[in-house]
C-alpha cells in the first residue's frame, strides 16, 4: 500500500494503442516490463498523460488489471473524475484489482481555499481507507492550491499520503511545504514531481522524493534521483543537462505526448505512437526534429 515514506521515479505509463485505435495490450505488457527494467520504484497509470479521458470504464479496468498483474512494483491509479461516484468506483476496482492507491485532481471551478479543502475532504470521505496521491498541477485543471491548502489537505486527511507536484513555477511551494513539516510539526508526505521532470535538479534540492513523470528515458530519472540521494549533486545534474535538450522537446504542451510516445516506440516499449482522437500527430518534419535531438543525444551518451 502507498505511504508517506515513497520515494524514486513512479513512471507515469502512457496507454497504447493499436492503428485502429483500439487498445493494444501487448503493448501494455512490453511498455510495463521496459519501465520495470529501467528502474522505475512503481508505476502510475490513467493521468493525464495516459489519455485517461478517452477510455471507457471496461477500457479503463483492462489496463488496471493487465499492469497489476504483470507489475512486480507500485501502481498507483489516476481516478480523477467530474463526479465522485465514479471516482469511488474506479478507486474501488482498481485496489481489488491490486492497485497500491490511487491519484485525483481537483475538479475544475474550483476557486477558494475552502472549495478544494472540502473537495478533498469529500474526496477522502468516499475513497474510505485508500490512500491517494494529491495532484497539483494547475497548468491543465486551472486550479491554484495554495501552500497552507495543502497543508490543511494532508492533516485532515490521513489517507493523504503524496502530492504529486506539478505547479509551473513551484519551486517556492516546495520548499514552504519542507518548511512548515519542520517547522511546525505538519505530517510529512512523499513529494514526488512531474512536469517531464524539467526542473528535476531543482526539485529534488528542494526536498522532493522523486519523479512521477513520464518521459522517455526513465533510467535518466531513476539514475538523477539515485544519484542525488547519495549526494553527488553535480554528476547527478551533468547527467541531467546530457537530455535536457530531449526533455524540452517532449514538454511542449498539445504536442508532448505524441513525441513521447514515438520516442517509445522507437526504443521498442509499444508497438505505434497513436494517440486517440483527438489527440497530436507527428509530421514529416517533427520526425527530423526528433531524429536528430536522438542522434545528438546518442552522440553525448557514447
Amino acid at each position: 500500500m502507498l505511504n508517506e515514506a515513497a520515494r524514486g521515479v513512479y513512471t507515469i505509463a502512457v496507454t497504447p494503442f493499436l492503428p485502429s485505435g483500439e487498445l493494444d495490450l501487448a503493448s501494455v505488457d512490453r511498455m510495463t516490463d521496459f519501465y520495470i527494467e529501467k528502474g522505475a520504484t512503481g508505476l502510475t497509470i490513467l493521468g493525464i498523460m495516459g489519455e485517461a479521458g478517452k477510455l471507457s470504464a471496461d477500457e479503463s479496468m483492462a489496463v488496471i488489471k493487465r499492469v497489476v498483474a504483470r507489475a512486480a512494483v507500485p501502481v498507483i491509479v489516476g481516478v480523477s473524475s467530474a463526479g465522485f461516484a465514479a471516482m469511488q468506483a474506479l478507486a474501488k476496482s482498481a485496489m481489488d484489482a491490486g492497485a497500491a492507491g490511487v491519484m485525483v485532481a481537483p475538479t475544475s471551478g474550483l476557486r477558494t481555499d475552502d472549495q478544494i479543502i472540502n473537495y478533498y475532504a469529500t474526496t477522502a470521505q468516499m475513497l474510505g481507507d485508500i490512500p491517494f496521491v494529491l495532484q497539483d498541477f494547475p497548468l491543465v485543471t486551472g486550479v491554484q492550491i495554495s501552500t497552507k491548502t495543502i497543508l490543511k489537505i494532508v492533516e485532515d486527511n490521513p489517507t493523504c499520503m503524496m502530492l504529486k507536484h506539478e505547479d509551473w513555477p513551484g519551486l517556492p511551494k516546495l520548499s514552504q511545504i519542507r518548511a512548515k513539516e519542520k517547522d511546525d510539526s505538519h505530517r510529512r508526505v512523499s513529494i514526488l514531481c512531474g512536469n517531464g521532470g524539467l526542473y528535476l535538479p531543482q526539485e529534488l534540492a528542494r526536498g522532493a522524493d522523486g519523479a512521477m513523470t513520464g518521459f522517455a528515458y526513465p533510467e535518466m530519472l531513476v539514475q538523477v534521483c539515485d544519484l542525488f540521494q547519495n549526494g553527488d549533486v553535480d554528476t547527478a545534474e551533468d547527467l541531467f543537462d546530457l537530455y535536457l535538450p530531449v526533455v524540452r522537446h517532449e514538454q511542449q504542451p498539445g504536442y508532448g505526448l505524441a513525441v513521447r510516445k514515438e520516442i517509445l516506440r522507437r526504443r521498442g516499449a509499444i508497438s505505434t505512437a497513436l494517440t486517440r482522437a483527438p489527440g497530436p500527430k507527428l509530421s514529416k518534419e517533427d520526425h527530423v526534429d526528433l531524429d536528430r535531438l536522438l542522434v545528438r543525444l546518442e552522440a553525448r551518451l557514447s
